[in-house]
């Protein structure tokens, strides 16, 4: 069976989530990711024991500060399911694509754009 999910999900492989760190889910939105959602194992199933509690707590703590830099803490999100549950990785894939688009393109991005644009012109002007 081969999944379905939207073509502009990358996905990063680790061997628990526990190794996400909150820097890597900031690191993201700075270099331009509309959104980051972490699947880990079912809660109480987490073969580190713990590890997929421990990462949601730092989804937590990356929403909170999404939240106070104007960025919307929405757009990170910990869905948890087992290994088995594909069907269900992909729908959480389109559920989460869905809420992005809603929300429009990473605010750091469109900063981003910006400031390298205003560069642009001013190099531009010295040139003439």
């Amino acid at each position: 069976m081969r999944l379905e999910y939207p073509p502009n999900i990358k996905i990063i492989l680790v061997p628990c989530t526990a190794k996400v760190d909150i820097i890597h889910i900031l690191r993201s939105f700075e270099k331009g990711a509309d959104g980051v959602y972490i699947v880990g194992c079912l809660e109480g199933s987490c073969q580190f024991i713990n590890g997929n509690i421990r990462a949601r707590k730092r989804v937590e703590q990356a929403q909170t500060l999404l939240d106070k830099i104007g960025v919307n803490g929405e757009r990170v999100q910990m869905y948890n399911l087992s290994a088995g549950e594909g069907t269900l990785f992909a729908k959480f894939a389109v559920e989460m694509d869905e809420k992005i688009r809603e929300l429009g393109p990473n605010p750091v991005k469109l900063a981003k754009k910006k400031i390298d644009l205003m560069k642009q012109n001013e190099l531009n002007c010295e040139l003439n």
